[in-house]
């Protein structure tokens, strides 16, 4: 029988690797911090030009254990033609109410591939539902309690965009990059004879790089992952901010 657990963050994406690519160093040093962490994927990315669905269930696996995340689970949405709507609202709903996220990071709001905004609205909307008690969601055979996040974060993915915040990945680069390398199907492989993707070059990695030392180089680090907030952020001591 399936139970309730309470994560400190659940991140999702619409993609297997997504959250790889551009939150995984967040995820490490919240881990690092004592805090428990999971991730949802909505598709098995079934579309994707590189790899097949069992593949890269292979390598979310993979990720998982580089990550020591508490929980994975693939939603099995269709890729590419999932939308924002009841039905996938109230899986999203039943989800968040089983894990009882203080946080959720979620998709880019606007990006390059269409599935990121359509997962970050789907998300962000489902996150509110699910604090609503008069919405009936079913566990096996009991009824879940209402559960809302705190916050709802959106990570920076392929475009360019001013972040709200960065988080100081720096002494987690190198497992956010062993993260993303186990999904080795979509990214350079000379040998793989497989056709090239928006990712799969030799220079996305130096990419990826370069977009970390940029977010880092806004507070005086050396590697850093931006997010966007859905609300105006609190703090108690101005002396914390940085």
């Amino acid at each position: 029988m399936e139970t309730t657990i309470n994560l400190d963050i659940l991140a999702f994406g619409a993609h297997p690797d997504d959250v790889e690519l551009s939150a995984s160093g967040t995820l490490l040093r919240q881990k690092s911090l004592g805090n428990s962490i999971g991730i949802v994927d909505l598709t098995a990315g079934e579309l994707g030009t590189r790899g097949t669905a069992e593949t890269r269930a292979a390598e979310a696996a993979a990720a998982s254990a580089i990550l020591g995340l508490s929980a994975r689970e693939n939603l099995g949405f269709a890729d590419g033609f999932f939308a924002n709507d009841k039905e996938h609202q109230l899986a999203i709903v039943k989800i968040i109410r089983k894990y009882r996220p203080r946080v959720v990071l979620a998709n880019a709001i606007s990006d390059r591939h269409p599935d990121h905004g359509r997962a970050a609205e789907l998300v962000a909307r489902a996150c509110f539902l699910a604090g609503l008690r008069r919405i009936e969601t079913w566990m096996k055979d009991q009824v879940q309690e209402a559960w809302r996040p705190e916050q709802v974060f959106h990570y920076i993915q392929d475009r360019h965009a001013k972040p709200d915040f960065i988080v100081d990945i720096t002494p987690f680069w190198e497992g956010k990059m062993k993260a993303i390398r186990a999904f080795a199907t979509q990214f350079h492989n000379p040998d793989a004879g497989e056709p090239e993707t928006p990712i799969s070059g030799k220079d996305f990695i130096h990419f990826l790089e370069a977009r970390a030392r940029e977010m880092g180089r806004i507070s005086g680090v050396e590697f850093a992952e931006g997010f966007h907030a859905q609300r105006s952020l609190m703090v108690h001591d101005l002396s914390q901010l940085r």
